[in-house]
């Protein structure tokens, strides 16, 4: 009976935390619908924030895209250039790259760029008291700390995927030319990759960006904040962000591709 009341209690505990996720983002995507909830200290949060979450994660980002186009998009050029099926090469690549594992790999270096320091951010402010002196400035923690923290990650991780989904392309393909695989024509493979988008595939990488964009921003703003009055609290704070992030990652990614393509 006692183990049969710790895994209960464990399912309710992680059902009270679920809940309280999808609470704060509700909230936050109620709030942020309103025009005067954007003040200009609001505005420069979220400017911040996109610069630090997405157009310095450019390089990155961009390096580890030629990575994945050189060894995956040259990869199906040449086995299906030796199979005699060239044909296929637009399905391949787009449900490789674009479906899976471009969102896949962009949530995971925010994650552990982004979303680490934005609980570890949050928890030193905690600790620090910053938070009651923001409060006792007249500010709202939810309007200044969280929604321009989740609206940009939303939108750097949807900005970054599709710079990856370039990238890999067009490194796959320049590679494929340099070591006579796959068609020498940019036209000729751009074609392909066009003939194996669907409409399906922009909704699935709407989905499999924004909504773990913003659930990460809601796992790390709320792991940020649950700190007491300890230091030593902060990276406990910060481990907890990472792996319920890349837990939340997963499931809704395994979510959203079945929902789209099942």
């Amino acid at each position: 009976m006692t183990f049969v009341g710790t895994i209960g209690q464990s399912a309710l505990s992680r059902l009270r935390q679920t809940t309280h996720i999808f609470a704060l983002l509700g909230s936050i995507l109620v709030q942020a619908a309103v025009p005067r909830h954007w003040p200009r200290t609001t505005r420069a949060v979220f400017a911040r924030q996109v610069l630090f979450t997405g157009v310095e994660a450019l390089r990155f980002v961009a390096l580890v895209a030629f990575l994945t186009g050189v060894s995956v998009v040259a990869q199906a050029q040449v086995w299906l250039s030796k199979a005699g099926q060239s044909g296929l090469l637009g399905n391949i690549l787009v449900a490789v790259i674009m479906r899976e594992v471009a969102p896949l790999l962009v949530n995971f270096i925010v994650i552990g760029r982004s979303g680490t320091a934005v609980a570890v951010e949050l928890a030193n402010m905690k600790v620090s008291g910053e938070i009651k002196v923001l409060e006792a400035q007249g500010l709202d923690a939810l309007l200044y700390l969280a929604i321009p923290r989740a609206l940009a990650f939303a939108l750097a991780i949807f900005c970054l995927t599709v710079w990856f989904t370039i990238i890999a392309f067009v490194s796959g393909y320049a590679f494929g030319i340099l070591f006579g695989a796959g068609a020498s024509d940019p036209l000729i493979f751009t074609n392909t990759i066009l003939k194996g988008l669907h409409p399906a595939d922009v909704y699935n990488l709407l989905a499999k960006t924004l909504i773990p964009g913003l659930f990460t921003a809601g796992i790390c703003i709320r792991e940020g904040l649950s700190v007491r009055y300890s230091i030593t609290e902060v990276p406990q704070a910060a481990t907890r962000a990472v792996v319920r992030s890349i837990a939340a990652l997963f499931i809704i990614s395994a979510i959203v591709s079945v929902l789209t393509y099942v």
